[in-house]
């Protein structure tokens, strides 16, 4: 599992903090960024950033950033601590539960792939552990987001 910087800085309870990816939902993107901006406190706005380095066509990064979205890779969610004020959850989801297999955003980039053609056995066991690990993460944040605020 990837260490969770998002909910590092949500555990203070203080610091506005959003993952965000403009290519799956740029509204809520650019909502996070003035919802940010306007905090009066600490912020962190986590973007996912496709990169040439992932081996894909940068003409379809926007499409990849949505893969990484609808396959629970990258889930999209706001923590806004003024909502306690409120008294409503400080944590927003904002992209829908994983809907797509892991795999097919995955294997579109080379840092997936590549163990895929030398050892498939090994990118198999590690991609079943990997979804899996992205259940267990949504669940989890499904449940945070539930809480009362």
């Amino acid at each position: 599992p990837k260490k969770d910087l998002g909910m590092m800085a949500m555990s203070y309870g203080n610091v506005y903090v959003a993952r965000v990816a403009m290519g799956a939902n740029d509204a809520q993107t650019v909502r996070a960024i003035m919802e940010a901006e306007a905090y009066d406190g600490p912020s962190l706005v986590i973007a996912y950033s496709h990169c040439i380095a992932h081996g894909i066509n940068m003409a379809k990064g926007l499409d990849q950033q949505r893969l990484a979205v609808e396959s629970g890779y990258w889930p999209l969610w706001r923590y806004d601590p003024r909502l306690e004020l409120e008294e409503k959850n400080p944590l927003q989801l904002d992209s829908k539960a994983p809907r797509i297999p892991l795999k097919d955003y995955a294997y579109n980039e080379n840092r997936f792939r590549m163990l895929n053609q030398t050892n498939p056995a090994a990118a198999e066991a590690l991609l079943k552990e990997a979804q899996e690990f992205v259940w267990k993460r949504w669940r989890h944040y499904e449940e945070l987001a539930k809480a009362e605020g």
